[in-house]
């Protein structure tokens, strides 16, 4: 047995909500030497580089969380064209639907009605669409911004573990996005409809929005709030944060072709907030597969 199927094992008896909200007191602790010595203990560790940051100096947060979640100064991450990274981190997935299915990792597969929080209807939008899955490692910037312009029209919590939603338990946990704690932020674009899965994950104290501030943890049950009032983010917008890190799965109705991905199937990318993933949906004759790799659409 590897040690990354026994890291994933280990964490099926392990009490996810418990453990996630006891570091989650402790994350907003603002005992000045206790935060500190948290807040440097992890760049330490982490090798955060605090250069990009409006406040550099990190005794000035008042608690851990406030310094997980810091603002990028500006410039920092510069808008590029076409469809737009929502986060810093690593882009594990990308490319089409499959049948309503998405790709977890290598023999993993998921399907987007799961994923939704068992609405089929929703779910049938993206039948033939495409996606992207980026994580965020704890050394990354934590807001979540807008890969496009877009209006929300609902909001839907849905429950679930908290596993880790690293590489070892991507590819040793089934459906493992689905399974977990999340927040379904669905938008109407230009480019038709999108959907941003923001996924909880272990020792993740909560997930924030910009329209509706914290949104976990709550109760057991899926709940949903729609929005007759138009919310409208503009392309690039702050979203979302993560309070520690965790995972965005977003999905398009529209084909993709992830033009700037080209050449790099097969293997994890590092990415940045802002940079370009490809062509704006719709917009283009090629698509990416399951696996990353273009090929002519059917349309």
């Amino acid at each position: 047995m590897t040690l990354a199927k026994l890291f994933s094992l280990i964490q099926y008896p392990i009490p996810h909500h418990l453990l996630s909200r006891l570091v989650g007191l402790l994350a907003d602790c603002r005992i000045g030497w206790l935060k500190n010595l948290l807040i440097r203990a992890f760049i330490k560790r982490f090798k955060v580089d605090m250069s990009q940051a409006v406040e550099s100096d990190p005794r000035v947060y008042p608690s851990f969380n406030a310094f997980f979640t810091r603002a990028l100064a500006a410039g920092a991450r510069p808008l590029e064209d076409g469809l737009l990274c929502p986060a810093d981190g690593t882009l594990s997935q990308w490319g089409a639907i499959d049948h309503g299915r998405l790709v977890q990792a290598k023999g993993h597969r998921f399907s987007m009605t799961e994923l939704l929080g068992g609405d089929p209807r929703a779910a049938t939008r993206y039948q033939s669409g495409s996606f992207a899955t980026v994580y965020l490692s704890p050394k990354d910037y934590h807001r979540v911004h807008m890969p496009l312009s877009g209006t929300l029209t609902e909001m839907v919590y849905v429950p679930g573990r908290l596993f880790s939603v690293n590489d070892a338990t991507t590819r040793h946990v089934p459906g493992l996005f689905a399974r977990n704690e999340r927040l379904v932020c669905h938008f109407e674009t230009e480019h038709g409809p999108m959907v941003l899965v923001l996924v909880g994950a272990m020792i993740v104290a909560a997930i924030e929005t910009v329209w509706a501030g914290q949104v976990t943890p709550q109760s057991g049950r899926v709940e949903r709030v729609r929005f007759d009032r138009p919310i409208h983010l503009a392309k690039g917008a702050e979203m979302g944060r993560f309070k520690l890190g965790s995972t965005v799965v977003m999905a398009f109705a529209e084909k993709v072709d992830f033009d700037a991905l080209s050449g790099k199937a097969g293997s994890p990318v590092a990415v940045s907030m802002g940079q370009r993933l490809g062509g704006e949906p719709g917009t283009s004759a090629t698509a990416a597969t399951a696996d990353g790799e273009a090929t002519a659409s059917a349309d």
